[in-house]
C-alpha cells in the first residue's frame, strides 16, 4: 500500500525447446529477471534510528496526492496539541457549528456532511425498532443492580477517587501526534523535501519531542521508508465502498479507519472522530469487516453484518471524512 505500484517477482520461463549445448543461449528475459532479482534483494532501510527516537515515517495517498510525514505515540499527559485558532478562522464550517451550539444553549452540536447524516438517522431509525425494547430491559437492570449495591455516605467519596483515577488513566494513554503546524498536516511529496524541512528547525508540534534533536541531526532521505503497516490509501476508500459489498477491501478499510481516527484525534477533527465513534454506521462497518477476516463462526457472523450495512452510507460518510482530512493537509514539495 501506499505506493501506487509493487514489483512482482518474474516467474522463471521455461524455453520450450534447450538450444544445443555448442550454442550460446540468447535469453530476453535474462535481464529483467535479473533487474527483478536486485529489486527483491535490495537491504531494507535501516530501522535503529525510528527504534531509538519511537517516530514513524508515514505515507498517506489522498485525492490530491502521496506524501511522507511523520507519526509518534506519547502518553497524552506529554503533549501539547496542536493550535487550531489560526486554522479555525477561515473554517466557515466551524463558524456554523459555533453558531449553532450558541442558539441550542451551548449543547453540543456536530454538524456532518447532509446526505450521510440523514441516510445515517434511517439506518439508526430501523434499528431502534428492532432492538429497543432489549436495550430498555438492560437499562431497567443495570438500575436496579445500582440502587443494591449503592451505598449511603459513599457516593461523594467514590465519586471523587474514580474522578482521580480517569484523569491518570487519561493522561497515561498514548495518543497520536503528526508532523503538524496549526492544525494542519504537513505532507511531503518526496522524502528529500521532508528531510530538509526537518534539518531546518522550522516550528512544527513534534518537536516538543525530547527525541526530536537526535532525528533532525541522523535523518537521512533513504531512512523514510515507511513499513506497509504505515502505508494508507485514503484515496481508494470512496471507489473501494461504491463498488459494493462484494468488492469491499477489509485490509484497505480497516487501515484507513485507523489512521482516521488518528488524524481526527492529532488534528482536532471533532466531526471525523464523531463519525468514527462507537455505535456509528462507520464503526459498525469497521467491526464488522474485522469480524470477516476471522475463521470460524466469527468470520461468518461478520460478513452476514457488513451484509446489512449500507454501501451509499458508508461512501457517503468516508467521502465526509477524507474531505474533511483533506482540507487540512499542507502539502509541501
Amino acid at each position: 500500500m501506499g505506493t501506487r505500484t509493487h514489483t512482482e517477482v518474474s516467474v522463471a520461463r521455461q524455453s520450450p525447446q534447450r538450444p544445443d549445448a555448442d550454442e550460446p543461449e540468447l535469453d530476453d528475459t535474462d535481464t529483467s529477471a535479473a533487474a527483478d532479482e536486485v529489486e527483491v534483494d535490495r537491504p531494507a532501510a535501516d530501522r535503529a534510528l525510528w527504534d531509538e527516537v519511537r517516530i514513524d515515517p508515514v505515507e498517506i495517498a489522498l485525492p490530491a496526492g502521496t506524501g511522507f510525514t511523520l507519526r509518534a505515540y506519547r502518553p497524552a499527559r506529554e503533549l501539547t496539541p496542536t493550535d487550531v485558532a489560526e486554522r479555525d478562522q477561515d473554517d466557515p464550517f466551524l463558524a456554523r457549528r459555533q453558531v449553532v451550539e450558541a442558539e441550542e444553549d451551548d449543547e453540543e452540536v456536530v454538524i456532518l456532511d447532509e446526505e450521510f447524516a440523514a441516510l445515517s438517522a434511517e439506518e439508526d431509525d430501523e434499528d431502534e425498532k428492532s432492538d429497543g425494547k432489549r436495550r430498555r430491559g438492560k437499562a431497567d437492570a443495570d438500575a436496579d443492580d445500582a440502587d443494591d449495591e449503592a451505598v449511603p455516605g459513599d457516593d461523594e467519596a467514590g465519586a471523587d477517587d474514580e474522578a482521580d483515577e480517569d484523569d491518570d488513566a487519561a493522561g497515561d494513554e498514548e495518543v497520536p501526534a503528526f508532523l503538524t503546524h496549526k492544525g494542519r498536516l504537513l505532507l511531503f511529496k518526496t522524502p528529500e523535501s521532508l528531510v530538509t524541512f526537518i534539518r531546518s528547525g522550522a516550528p512544527n508540534d513534534l518537536s516538543q519531542l525530547d527525541s526530536w534533536n537526535e532525528l533532525s541531526e541522523r535523518l537521512e532521505p533513504a531512512d523514510v521508508a515507511p513499513l506497509d503497516e504505515d502505508t494508507y490509501e485514503l484515496d481508494l476508500v470512496v471507489e473501494n465502498l461504491r463498488g459494493g459489498h462484494d468488492a469491499w477491501d477489509p485490509a484497505l478499510l480497516i487501515e484507513a479507519g485507523e489512521v482516521a481516527r488518528d488524524l481526527a484525534y492529532a488534528l482536532r477533527l471533532p466531526a471525523v472522530l464523531d463519525m468514527l465513534s462507537a455505535g456509528s454506521s462507520l464503526d459498525d462497518l469497521d467491526e464488522a469487516l474485522r469480524a470477516s477476516v476471522n475463521g470460524g463462526i466469527g468470520g461468518f457472523l461478520g460478513r452476514r453484518r457488513l451484509k446489512k450495512i449500507g454501501a451509499q452510507t458508508a461512501s457517503l460518510g468516508w467521502r465526509t471524512i477524507v474531505g474533511k482530512i483533506s482540507a487540512v493537509v499542507d502539502w509541501r514539495d
